[in-house]
């Protein structure tokens, strides 16, 4: 009991960060989507059915324009999905509807999309190919222009390790002149780098597995969005790609839950599986709520089902929802769900959101490129890269507000002004160093991060490399003593 009273607790008179995430839909209509779908089950909205929906609509309160706007964007969904046209079957009546003009405008644009859905249907298969050629880029940014100094001089002895982060010789190095300058806390995380690479020292060992033991740190603040901006975020995430993609987001969303709900698949917990993360005794619940308050973005809505396979499962629901997986109920150690709780709950930044939901490359590219199109319309892209991504765009786009498009509008500039290119590939790839980082930031553990990530990606992967620079770096020095967690160097 004393262990849980004293798990994931924030210092006294903690200044939690801003949060971030905030996907806009209404309660409203939410159920409005629910009645829609399931009309659209057989492709045909009868008479009846739509005045029921109509009655619904009157009830519920909701405009009708921006009602008009989330119908057609479920239809384009649904039309696409199953290659039909949804029709709406009307009797016959002595006085003509009231709407009926409304109706006669819906069926036209309707039409139109139909059109385009024919026309990609045709093309679907030289565009699969066309989607599966991924750039391949060359980056010289970390090949030094000149000699390095003497080994004294922390830059360059970083420098070194930056370049190959598994090589003993630059990590320490890079220790005996952290150790000169007095950087005490800094230099724990180069011992720690050597300790999972079997290099430690008995010193840098005792060191590391006296640290191993302590509990967690309670913070007193959390992250500022400079600090995202400028220590944690890795520098090959292009800040407007994720601009982008953060305000389709919503949008996305609605159009996948509505996706996986038409099929039948969306995971719908019971009330027994809910959790108040700020009641429960579960410390893998507990260590989101924590994790979230440290970083900035909205607790989502939690649900415990110990028979998923998996630790903390992003899943698809209006509003967000995680899912508390077998993994992480039990044998867990506090600094371990910490760095699990603060990777998983990054991706819920506005930015990233969208990866969760679609995460391949050629995916990922389509919705970019929609995206610009609601941006720009005349935006100069290929015959086939429009036909392509003409109907998400139509799908998208009577999902979002005016202020939306402006704010598109505004990142396709920006977009544009800083060359007009982008690899979803490597920011993809980004993303989930930014992630891994943010993870090591509340656990305070490299040895313990280092062996969540090679159970995934093997020894020396790509996450573990890159998580070595950044633990031994100043940007993560800073970022700790932001967030007054540095380490007593007694």
């Amino acid at each position: 009991m004393a262990e849980f009273d004293n798990a994931f607790q924030h210092a006294d008179g903690f200044v939690p960060s801003a949060e971030q995430l905030g996907l806009e839909l209404g309660p409203l209509e939410l159920a409005y989507q629910e009645l829609f779908a399931d009309v659209l089950a057989d492709g045909v909205i009868t008479t009846e059915e739509r005045m029921v929906l109509e009655r619904a609509a009157a009830r519920m309160g909701l405009d009708q324009e921006r009602l008009s706007r989330l119908e057609l964007a479920m239809l384009a969904a649904y039309e696409a999905h199953h290659r039909v046209r949804v029709v709406e079957h009307h009797e016959r009546h002595t006085t003509p509807p009231a709407a009926s003009t409304d109706a006669q405008d819906r069926m036209a644009l309707l039409a139109r999309i139909y059109e385009l859905e024919n026309r990609i249907y045709e093309l679907e298969e030289e565009l699969r190919r066309a989607q599966s050629s991924i750039n391949v880029e060359i980056d010289l940014s970390d090949i030094e222009t000149s000699e390095p100094a003497s080994s004294d001089d922390v830059e360059n002895a970083w420098r070194k390790v930056r370049r190959d982060p598994v090589n003993p010789d630059a990590l320490r190095e890079l220790g005996e002149a952290l150790k000169a300058t007095g950087q005490t806390d800094r230099s724990l995380f180069v011992a720690q780098a050597l300790y999972t690479l079997g290099q430690a020292s008995s010193e840098e060992q005792n060191r590391v597995e006296s640290e191993r033991e302590t509990m967690l740190p309670r913070p007193s603040s959390g992250l500022t969005q400079a600090a995202w901006a400028d220590q944690l975020l890795h520098p090959d995430q292009e800040v407007t790609t994720g601009n982008i993609f953060g305000v389709i987001a919503p949008a996305v969303l609605l159009g996948k839950v509505a996706a996986l709900g038409r099929d039948g698949a969306l995971y719908k917990p019971t009330a027994g599986q809910r959790q108040d993360p700020a009641q429960t005794t579960l410390t893998a619940v507990r260590a989101l709520a924590w994790s979230a308050a440290i970083l900035g973005v909205g607790t989502p809505v939690v649900v415990v089902d110990p028979k998923c396979e998996g630790a903390y499962l992003h899943t698809p629901a209006l509003p967000p929802m995680t899912l508390v997986a077998h993994s992480a109920l039990s044998g867990r150690a506090q600094r371990e769900l910490a760095f699990m709780a603060g990777r998983h709950l990054t991706m819920y930044r506005t930015e990233h959101y969208v990866r969760t939901l679609f995460p391949s490359v050629p995916d990922l590219e389509d919705l970019f490129l929609a995206a610009i199109t609601l941006g720009n319309p005349s935006v100069p892209l290929s015959v086939d890269v429009k036909n392509r991504v003409g109907p998400i765009a139509a799908a998208l786009e009577p999902l979002l507000q005016p202020a939306q498009i402006d704010a598109l509008r505004g990142h396709l500039l920006r977009f544009v002004e800083e060359g007009g290119r982008t690899n979803l590939q490597r920011w993809g790839a980004a993303v989930d160093k930014t992630a891994c980082r943010a993870g090591l930031l509340l656990c305070g553990d490299l040895t313990i991060a280092s062996d969540v990530l090679k159970a995934e990606e093997g020894p020396n992967g790509e996450l573990y490399r890159d998580l070595i620079a950044f633990a031994t770096s100043e940007g993560h020095a800073k970022l700790r003593t932001q967030l007054g967690i540095t380490s007593n160097p007694n």
